[in-house]
């Protein structure tokens, strides 16, 4: 099996989608000649050319409503937003026409179209770089959204968004583009939509997604050490959200934490906290914890480090739950 970065899984992926079906286009700031700011669709245009690998004018709404006439006209394209931050001028064209012509066309139009947004901080960049906005669109109905942990993930699930008739939302942790793995591409990969148990446990459950995941299993082996046998559930989608993986966990646990970036008042873990109180109450020994990004917005580089859930914030809220 090749080993492959997270960044090359992902480009390889696109790249079978585009070798699969000429309806599939590229679009976004500097992706064509330069190959993005990651370099995520590097050689793409050489090899398929401008007409399918589009650098794009510097206008995000722009990019959105011309992939919505894109997709009204048969096509899947793929736009990249280039950083997480610069999603927000796009926003109205993804909650008030990308998410809605299923509904509003009563199922007859569909909206193959995946919007790629790197996100997360941890790489030293200025404001508006280090965004985790995934909770607006988890919370827009009509929207699938996604985020790989991983090469594997990102070399399978980056082909089946792609070759979805939803529109999907599709994060992509930019600080763990660099990290390798081995990458079978002839395997049967999961369900797009399926939760993953990472590591297996039986005292507590660490639910995560994205950057976090490696962060949280670093803490479940730490934890190891102290006696503590912690199961690890990498969500993958957070809309629609595997909480049948997740209740089924916790169930065999009785102890819950969710660990994201993002700020964490009305966040990814409120929601999956409210559904395990509803879903797994009789089966909690401890209340359903949240280590978070915090109620500010994103700090300035040389402080960042301060603001993003570590191993020791995590062990620390291992150890609160696991004294209950």
């Amino acid at each position: 099996m090749p080993t492959m970065t997270l960044a090359k899984a992902l480009n390889a992926g696109l790249r079978r989608a585009l070798e699969a079906d000429p309806k599939v286009l590229l679009a976004g700031e500097d992706i064509g000649k330069l190959g993005g700011v990651f370099r995520i669709t590097e050689h793409l245009q050489r090899d398929f050319g401008p007409d399918r690998v589009i650098d794009s004018p510097l206008a995000e709404s722009g990019i959105l409503g011309t992939a919505i006439g894109l997709a009204l006209r048969g096509y899947r394209p793929v736009v990249e937003i280039q950083f997480d931050g610069f999603v927000y001028p796009a926003y109205d064209q993804i909650v008030s026409q990308l998410s809605r012509f299923y509904f509003r066309s009563h199922g007859r139009l569909k909206m193959p179209v995946v919007v790629r947004i790197p996100y997360g901080g941890g790489i030293g960049a200025i404001e508006h770089h280090s965004e985790s906005p995934e909770a607006y669109f988890a919370h827009t109905p009509g929207l699938k959204v996604v985020t790989c942990s991983n090469p594997v993930d990102g070399y399978w699930m980056m082909q089946q968004a792609i070759a979805s008739n939803n529109p999907i939302i599709f994060f992509e942790p930019k600080r763990r583009y660099h990290e390798k793995g081995e990458v079978d591409t002839e395997a049967e990969p999961m369900p797009l939509f399926q939760a993953r148990v990472v590591k297996p446990g039986d005292d507590l459950t660490l639910i995560t997604y994205g950057p976090m995941v490696r962060t949280c299993v670093e803490a479940a082996i730490a934890a190891g050490e102290e006696g503590h046998d912690i199961e690890v559930v990498d969500l993958r989608s957070l809309s629609p959200l595997d909480m049948a993986t997740v209740t089924e966990s916790v169930t065999k646990t009785g102890r819950a934490i969710v660990v994201h970036e993002a700020a964490m008042t009305l966040g990814m873990g409120a929601e999956i906290a409210a559904r395990l109180q509803q879903d797994c109450f009789y089966s909690l020994q401890a209340p359903v914890l949240r280590v978070t990004g915090y109620d500010i917005p994103y700090p300035p580089s040389r402080v960042e480090s301060s603001f993003l859930p570590d191993l020791d914030r995590v062990l620390d809220a291992v150890d609160r739950s696991m004294a209950f």
